[in-house]
């Protein structure tokens, strides 16, 4: 193994870490590798058995000198500040510069307690850290921006949830672990000279195109505001809820970070919730965009004395961006929106159409991935593609009507559809039977289960019941944190 690994977070931002090690587990073991993704990230693995894996993947063995880190960061956890919150369950182990030239970092999750754990027992349980590791491969295959997941390892532990579980480590690999909470700690506990550090690594490792602007943080605000709105705007056009968009949750980089109580919508409804703790419903699906300004509007405020200090004008300069994110983002959800449709070119009526059928589509019962599939099929087979989708098949008529004579000047045709609107997606019944079976010690449905949604666009013979509803029996969706 040619494991060759920095930390230019650890030497540059000290304010940032604490020095940490994993627990030592008593029997490291090898669940799944993703040796695809170490490939593309030049992670050397060869010449490594499973217990050298294992025991790599658990924190047993840091390669070289490196040490591992615990992160600090604030956020606001259900628009609730805590000023301390950091990494309670994780650990940096560094960072692998790629083929690609692309700085990644390798971070543990479920690795023990570190000096953020605020009581809690720092660990992971095998089943929420494959229901990561499947989710975040499915995100990516969608094009979606996201950690990705390198391995899973047991730890020969029981970590005590409802029921005493296996432990588990999750090792993930992300462009960089600095959230906007991160952002709120410098301002919270350090003050702007800090702010300004910490914004310049990021731009340094993230955006270095805007390294010399007149404003870098005002520069940097902006740069976020646009890839948070991009990044939203995908997970809406496919149905994913995040569950928890806290601020400690959102990426500067502009990837889907921390899956906890996330899903993938089954019937459509803007009112859907999954996590068990949302009881207000604060994180829904249809409030992802404004949550998503809500939490740039929190990064504005850490970055505030910072660009306030640069430009007498700051303040408006922020405010003018915060009130365009809407604009954005609806930019971003219309060519989405667009593609999915199946619609060529622009019209000015676009927006008001893709509208339109969510409001058609309310309570409705809709699958909403189905729905987009057998839309494309309209054309050729008539409405009734999609009756058995609808309580009321009537509900739809109309906005059928719109869509035909929208297409009629431009169509792209069912292959263009099929090709950005996926038929396998994680469906929440197949992840449980995966997850069920895999805790159990049968890895083989969940392996079939990543395979699936890892090339989720062409129909293949054999994986229907992929691609069909939850059952009846199955009732209604929870989901837990994992903690």
């Amino acid at each position: 193994m040619n494991l060759r690994l920095d930390n230019t977070l650890a030497r540059q931002l000290e304010k940032f870490r604490t020095p940490w090690k994993a627990d030592e587990v008593p029997e490291p073991g090898l669940v799944l590798v993703n040796r695809a993704l170490a490939g593309e990230i030049g992670l050397d693995l060869s010449g490594c058995d499973d217990a050298a894996l294992a025991r790599l993947f658990t924190g047993q063995e840091r390669p070289g000198d490196i040490e591992t880190v615990a992160l600090a960061y604030s956020g606001h956890q259900f628009g609730q500040f805590s000023p301390l919150l950091g990494d309670g369950r994780a650990l940096l182990l560094g960072e692998i510069v790629g083929p690609d030239g692309g700085r990644r970092d390798i971070h543990f999750k479920g690795s023990g307690r570190t000096p953020y754990s605020r009581g809690a027992d720092g660990k992971c349980a095998l089943g929420p850290a494959l229901r990561e590791y499947v989710i975040s491969e499915a995100m990516a295959a969608l094009s979606i921006p996201s950690t990705r997941s390198l391995a899973v390892a047991t730890t020969g532990e029981r970590v005590f949830r409802e029921t005493p579980l296996p432990g588990a480590v999750l090792t993930r690999v992300a462009a960089s672990h600095i959230r906007v909470g991160t952002f709120q700690y410098a301002a919270a506990h350090h003050g702007v000279e800090e702010v300004r550090r910490l914004a310049d690594y990021a731009i340094a490792r993230h955006y270095p195109d805007i390294s010399g602007a007149a404003n870098p943080c005002l520069a940097l605000l902006e740069r976020v505001i646009e890839v948070q709105a991009a990044l939203v705007a995908k997970w809406m056009c496919v149905g994913f809820v995040h569950g928890v968009m806290n601020t400690d949750n959102v990426s500067i980089a502009g990837e889907t970070i921390d899956y906890g109580p996330c899903a993938f919508l089954d019937d459509y409804s803007a009112n859907a919730v999954f996590s068990s703790i949302d009881h207000g419903g604060r994180y829904a699906f249809g409030n992802q965009p404004a949550i998503c300004q809500w939490n740039l509007i929190r990064l504005a405020e850490a970055l505030g004395g910072a660009v306030i200090e640069a430009d007498a004008d700051g303040e408006e300069k922020m405010i003018d961006l915060l009130n365009g994110f809407g604009q954005r983002y609806e930019a971003h959800w219309l060519a989405g929106m667009r593609a999915k449709l199946g619609l060529e070119g622009e019209r000015e009526g676009d927006m008001a159409l893709a509208k339109a059928l969510f409001a058609a589509m309310e309570g409705q019962g809709v699958d909403f991935t189905l729905f987009f599939r057998r839309l494309a099929d309209v054309p050729a087979d008539g409405d009734e593609a999609l009756h058995g989708l609808f309580n009321d098949p009537e509900a739809i008529a109309g906005w059928l009507e719109q869509w035909r004579a929208r297409i009629a000047e431009g169509w792209g045709g069912k292959a263009a559809m099929d090709a950005v609107n996926p038929l396998y997606i994680p469906r929440n019944h197949k992840v449980e039977e995966a997850l069920a079976a895999a805790t159990a010690g049968d890895l083989a449905p969940f392996e079939k289960l990543v395979e699936v949604v890892t090339h989720p666009y062409a129909e293949r013979e054999g994986l229907e019941a992929f691609a069909e509803p939850a059952p009846e029996s199955f009732g209604k969706y929870v989901t837990f944190c994992g903690t």
